[in-house]
């Protein structure tokens, strides 16, 4: 079975060599590691990695900034945020970013590992409590002027329908997976397509669009 292809991004020495190792140990392949925001995009550009480890706060050039160069370049590679900070603020920026989870450093090894394995699937994964707050924001913004497509919008099909409104109640893939008796990937594809319809680019968006159309409301 191929390795797992992880980069770690932390400007802090023993923390970046601490998590390289435990994720080596795991069996993860850690193809890059780096200490500042710029290094992070020119390395990651040459390696590939299929997840980033990335800290937020970076000299030269901070995460958020890190996760948007990346991901323009390298749509494919999966972003697991790993702060010190749980801060509302930061963990919304983060997501806007295109990151696909966010944890706190006070998180377990054990949660670190398997939060990396659920990142590289396209899971949203989240410090207990993070996701709740993100689905706070969410509804918050909603009711602010978006600039969304509304019109001209392809029809969703039932399925797609019934996917977005658990992605917008703050299901994982995982647990949509299994209400819905499908496999994850249906779920991913089901997602993407729904994105590519929509013309939206990312969960933020989709989360966003779903609930200005009431689609987070109980059924």
């Amino acid at each position: 079975m191929e390795q797992l292809r992880v980069m770690v991004v932390d400007d802090h020495p023993m923390w970046r060599e601490a998590v390289s190792r435990d994720l080596a140990d795991a069996g993860f392949a850690v193809v890059a590691t780096a200490g500042d925001g710029e290094q992070a995009v020119r390395r990651a550009l040459a390696c590939r990695p299929q997840v980033i480890v990335l800290d937020l706060n970076l000299p030269a050039l901070p995460g958020v900034e890190v996760c948007r160069r990346v991901m323009a370049q390298d749509p494919a590679v999966r972003v697991l945020v790993l702060s010190a900070s749980g801060e509302q603020a930061d963990v919304l920026e983060a997501v806007k970013s295109g990151a696909t989870g966010y944890l706190v450093k006070s998180a377990g090894r054990e949660e670190l590992l398997e939060a990396v394995r659920r990142t590289a699937a396209g899971d949203p994964v989240f410090t207990p409590g993070l996701a709740g707050l993100l689905l706070g924001e969410f509804r918050r913004l909603a009711g602010q002027p978006a600039e969304l497509p509304r019109q001209g919008v392809p029809q969703l099909t039932a399925r797609e329908t019934e996917v977005l409104r658990m992605v917008a109640k703050g299901l994982s893939y995982r647990q949509i997976a299994d209400r819905l008796v499908l496999s994850h990937r249906t779920v991913q594809n089901h997602v993407q397509n729904t994105l590519g319809k929509l013309q939206l680019h990312n969960r933020v968006e989709l989360v966003r669009y779903a609930i200005e159309t009431g689609l987070d409301t109980p059924d």
